[in-house]
């Protein structure tokens, strides 16, 4: 069996980032969440906490799995939508 590095693998991806961010983080209700799960689960690393409490999300490399939305405990905390036709994530075949 032949292991591919995590280097070799992200060659395989490509990004065409969008102006507008498809994942928008409210900053008052993640201050309030003692959990802060996305941080923890997002497997491109793109969610930091902030020294306020708050988090920022880096979309700019968002692999568009969900996994954010789905783990968040904060209802309304995270604002989850696929990006603009044309832009986003796309995989090749190494």
């Amino acid at each position: 069996m032949v292991m591919t590095t995590h280097e070799e693998k992200m060659r395989t991806v490509r990004f065409k980032v969008d102006d507008k961010p498809h994942i928008v983080v409210d900053p008052q209700k993640c201050r309030t969440c003692a959990v802060k799960a996305c941080v923890f689960v997002c497997p491109a690393n793109l969610f930091v906490p902030l020294d306020d409490g708050s988090v920022l999300f880096n979309y700019e490399q968002c692999f568009e799995c969900g996994t954010c939305y789905l783990v968040c405990s904060k209802e309304g905390a995270l604002t989850w939508t696929y990006p603009t036709g044309g832009f986003g994530v796309t995989f090749r075949e190494s």
